[in-house]
């Protein structure tokens, strides 16, 4: 069976950093783009950044340009987003996604997502 699941989520004081984790099991993770959204109550879902298969090549939603950053051990099956610089704009809930296309652009696998919390 196909598993994504996160960790490293909390609450953090504004400023402050995270380490998201994604352990993936079940599929072919070499084949895949990984990736996180994030969810918000009431926002749209927001793509935060993507991690290509092929040459790692990334991408990164304009909110968070310069603070985060995504890597990937294939040797683990796990994937990471390091998160600094914190505000309350970046609370939500972090999923990690697996993507056949190019920057994650659709997604086919999925977690269960892991709760950030930013506060003021």
């Amino acid at each position: 069976e196909v598993q994504l699941v996160e960790s490293g989520g909390g609450l953090v004081q504004v400023g402050g950093s995270l380490r998201l984790s994604c352990a993936a099991s079940g599929f072919a993770f070499d084949d895949y783009n990984i990736g996180w959204i994030r969810q918000a109550p009431g926002k749209e879902r927001e793509g935060v950044s993507c991690i290509s298969t092929r040459d790692g090549s990334t991408d990164y939603a304009d909110s968070v340009k310069g603070r985060f950053t995504i890597s990937r051990d294939n040797a683990k099956n796990t994937v990471y987003l390091q998160m600094n610089s914190l505000n309350p704009e970046d609370t939500a809930v972090y999923l990690c996604v697996a993507s056949r296309f190019s920057a994650c652009v659709q997604l086919n696998f999925w977690g269960q997502g892991t709760q950030v919390t930013v506060s003021s």
